[in-house]
């Protein structure tokens, strides 16, 4: 799969919006700020295709990317709380129109921050895609930020905060500056369609 083949496709910001799903689709949700944007120019190899902002709830829509047969979705950040009500509202019903219209969801990565706990938001989202029983990897955005020894403990304890949702479930360290785990996520998204 050429991964630098992508185009963005399509944004869309109600529920109302949304079209019929006819390829497979690989989503990358998390809350606000998490860095989905970043992860997903790292993983299609371009600076900028994915909208970038040191601002939390840049992305308000779910982007469309298309590549070779299948789409990634980059769903809405959540957990932002200087959002007005009708926003966080909007989000919600646009979410579950989302996943409840029998799109073709083939796997989920659920982003979180490496430097902090997993937030009620995080763990509300991997128990909705248990009951949904849609598959799901996590993984750990800005381990660049963090030392050798800081790593080691919040993968530790990152085990303990997931509870049930970290059984059987890859846990991948991500890192901009590194080829390895991009590579991964890549291999994942493949082995997913295939």
């Amino acid at each position: 799969m050429n991964f630098n083949n992508a185009e963005f496709e399509r944004a869309f910001g109600s529920a109302s919006q949304l079209t019929e799903s006819d390829l497979p689709e690989i989503c990358f949700s998390g809350r606000s700020n998490v860095g989905k944007s970043s992860l997903i120019n790292k993983i299609l190899g371009r600076k900028s295709i994915a909208r970038v902002s040191s601002k939390p709830g840049k992305t308000v829509t779910i982007n469309f990317y298309k590549l070779d047969g299948l789409r990634l979705v980059d769903l809405p950040g959540y957990g932002y709380a200087k959002v007005a009500y009708s926003e966080k509202e909007r989000w919600a019903d646009l979410m579950e129109s989302y996943f409840g219209s029998g799109r073709n969801i083939k796997r989920v990565f659920q982003l979180i921050d490496m430097r902090h706990p997993a937030t009620d938001f995080d763990l509300s989202m991997l128990d909705y895609l248990t009951q949904m029983e849609i598959p799901f990897s996590v993984i750990l955005t800005k381990a660049d930020k963090l030392n050798k020894t800081e790593t080691e403990k919040r993968l530790s304890l990152i085990r303990e905060e997931l509870g049930e949702f970290a059984e059987n479930t890859e846990i991948i360290p991500f890192s901009i500056q590194k080829s390895e785990p991009c590579e991964r996520v890549r291999e994942l998204i493949e082995n997913s369609v295939n």
